[in-house]
């Protein structure tokens, strides 16, 4: 099993590439939909810092993966589904605490399609990072020997015997 640090950071890395494809990609396929605006890969400033929207996504995205990574010894479930179901607490986190944040209304004022919306991207985006962290995770370089097989003396013996009998 890797170090702390060394999963926090493939869990960083993790969660910022599923922002990256699998957030931002469904918000891509939901604006080619016509389905509500949705602008995919946006660089506009956020509130307060000014920072890009996705590098501000990239981060938060990276920073779950880092914890989700930290977990991840003690989880026995797939990863994929244990990552759908971060996704989906981070889309209550967006409704109940960030969108308030940023001066809306709690779970954008309980309208259907922007509550659905916010789960849909959260969840698609913890589905990648269940996908795309067992990825990154180091792998051996050389593939363990074949286990030996151990022959006591009687098998040699023995074999030995039998060939004699069967040449015979």
């Amino acid at each position: 099993m890797e170090s702390a640090v060394t999963r926090a950071c493939l869990g960083f890395t993790a969660g910022a590439i599923a922002v990256l494809t699998f957030h931002q990609g469904l918000a891509q396929v939901f604006d080619l939909m016509g389905i509500g605006r949705m602008w995919a890969f946006r660089i506009a400033p956020t509130w307060p810092f000014g920072i890009p929207a996705l590098v501000s996504l990239c981060f938060w995205g990276g920073a779950y993966g880092a914890v989700f990574a930290l977990m991840m010894p003690r989880f026995r479930r797939p990863l994929w589904q244990l990552g759908m179901i971060l996704g989906m607490l981070t889309g209550l986190v967006a409704l109940f605490v960030v969108v308030p944040l940023k001066g809306n209304p709690v779970a954008h004022g309980w309208m259907a399609w922007p509550i659905m919306r916010t789960m849909l991207l959260n969840g698609f985006w913890g589905l990648g990072l269940g996908l795309i962290l067992p990825i990154l995770r180091p792998r051996p370089l050389t593939r363990p020997a074949p286990a030996m097989q151990v022959i006591s003396a009687r098998a040699i013996s023995a074999r030995a015997i039998s060939a004699r009998a069967i040449s015979a």
